[in-house]
């Protein structure tokens, strides 16, 4: 029997939801600025470091106070954009990002730059939910989703690429500060295209309330496992604490959300094979692929002694790689089975950590050492990550997308913190030499890609008719 809640809308209604390119461009760049706001800032710790006169564990906070409030309220975000309107809470989470930015930029002193990165993470978590659902609720399954997504994929990920690169250039030319304040303009101006040309959603919360309890256990279940995580590779065993706390929270949650009488996620979701293994593939893809930014980052620098603007320059045509992946996925989906699509990008991955791992060297260069592999990994990504987050995405009503948006979102978050922990670890502990640690680290991502690659057959065949989980009892 048809569920109604997991009835696809009539495609009519939801392309009439708002305008398509004003949806496509409001949510690419929202994406943009929260994938962007996690990798400039790190360019410019030392300049934060001399200008504040913050120790090594505040300037650790300056990371952590974003990343930890960025994963914690994903779910929350993704859930009030459901029952509030995408509108409203697409607009809500910009403008938070944006006075954050703001008060970060003009911070006197370490604490006010700690709690405007913590205010910051909050709006993200808003808004990176919300920027996802736009596409999916204003573009019915097929392939103008595809291609919306894929552009979606590639901006996001080019944010994350291009960040050491615009930090580079905002420090050395201007100051630390505009690392921050960079993001008021822009973020002005799609506040200014979103309350024109985004339609408001009907409010659907009604007498519904937000999800109180299980908001805060997922948002301290999560953030406590990401706070674990990143203390792993310096902290040792005393990491645990917060781990198993974490996934203790988050274990209670998951039995708060089965009695819930309106959940902060509908668990019944799981039930559908393309969000399970979709979200699962995504978590295990994304734990390797901070690899391909990390330590080519740390290698261009601590061992060839690129400066920052050279580092950021050379990664551009990785940027590129991942964005022509990302756009020949709409067409080579039309012309292949999604999964195949996935599985070619992912070995590819794999084959470019692999060929990297080889090729490091302390004599290297851009030419030998960076850019084939590196333009593999990249290619490579962006042809796995389109079909990877549209798996994730499909068969779920429109009514649930905010939520369904969050969970993706959560798992990209989860995967890149616990990939960047596992692998910083690997490279610690293969000895003092540096490019030693580099090469083992890009071992074990091939080794992790490959697995998750292992997991993408196990995504529903595509053209089958929408999976619909059985309604709750």
């Amino acid at each position: 029997m048809t569920t109604p809640e997991l009835t696809a809308e009539a495609p009519a209604r939801r392309a009439a939801a708002t305008p398509g390119w004003a949806a496509l461009l409001a949510a690419s760049v929202g994406q943009f600025l929260v994938v962007l706001d996690i990798s400039v800032v790190n360019v410019a710790l030392p300049h934060i470091r001399e200008g504040l006169g913050l120790g090594a564990t505040g300037l650790q906070w300056v990371v952590n106070a974003y990343s930890l409030t960025f994963a914690g309220f994903l779910l929350l975000g993704g859930r009030a954009a459901d029952l509030y309107g995408r509108k409203r809470v697409f607009i809500t989470g910009l403008g938070l990002f944006t006075v954050a930015s703001l008060v970060g930029g003009f911070a006197p002193d370490g604490g006010m730059l700690i709690a405007a990165r913590a205010a910051q993470g909050l709006g993200a978590a808003i808004l990176a939910p919300v920027t996802l659902s736009l596409i999916t609720g204003t573009f019915p399954e097929g392939p103008a989703r595809t291609k919306a997504i894929a552009m979606w994929t590639a901006v996001g990920t080019a944010g994350g690429a291009t960040g050491g690169l615009v930090g580079g250039l905002l420090t050395d030319y201007l100051s630390w500060r505009w690392v921050l304040l960079i993001n008021v303009p822009v973020g002005a101006v799609v506040a200014v295209i979103a309350a024109r040309w985004l339609r408001g959603d009907r409010d659907t919360a009604g007498h519904r309330r937000l999800d109180v309890p299980g908001a805060v256990l997922v948002t301290a279940g999560v953030g406590l496992l990401a706070f674990g995580i990143s203390r792993a590779e310096n902290h040792g065993w005393t990491a645990l604490f917060p781990l198993a706390a974490g996934l203790g929270l988050l274990a209670l949650f998951v039995a708060v959300e089965s009695r819930a009488a309106e959940p902060l996620v509908q668990l019944r979701l799981f039930r559908l094979r393309s969000v399970a293994v979709g979200n699962l593939a995504t978590l295990v893809g994304t734990m390797a692929g901070f690899a391909l930014w990390y330590f080519l980052s740390l290698y261009m620098q601590n061992v060839l002694h690129y400066s920052a603007v050279r580092t950021g320059l050379s990664f551009l045509p990785h940027t590129a790689g991942i964005i022509i992946g990302s756009r020949l996925a709409p067409t080579l989906m039309a012309r292949m089975d999604a999964r195949l699509l996935a599985g070619i990008g992912g070995l590819m991955t794999a084959a470019g950590f692999a060929w990297q791992s080889i090729v490091l060297d302390a004599d290297g260069t851009f030419l030998t050492s960076i850019l084939g592999p590196g333009a593999t990994m990249a290619l490579g990504f962006g042809l796995l990550m389109t079909p990877l987050v549209e798996a994730s995405t499909s068969g779920v009503a429109g009514s649930e997308a905010g939520a369904v948006a969050g969970v993706v979102n959560t798992s990209r978050t989860i995967g890149g913190a616990i990939g960047l922990s596992l692998l910083g670890t690997v490279a610690a502990k293969a000895g003092p030499d540096l490019v030693d640690g580099y090469s083992a680290a890009f071992v074990v991502a091939a080794v992790v890609t490959t697995v998750g690659t292992a997991v993408v057959p196990f995504l529903p065949k595509p053209g089958r008719a929408p999976q619909e989980a059985p309604a709750k009892a």
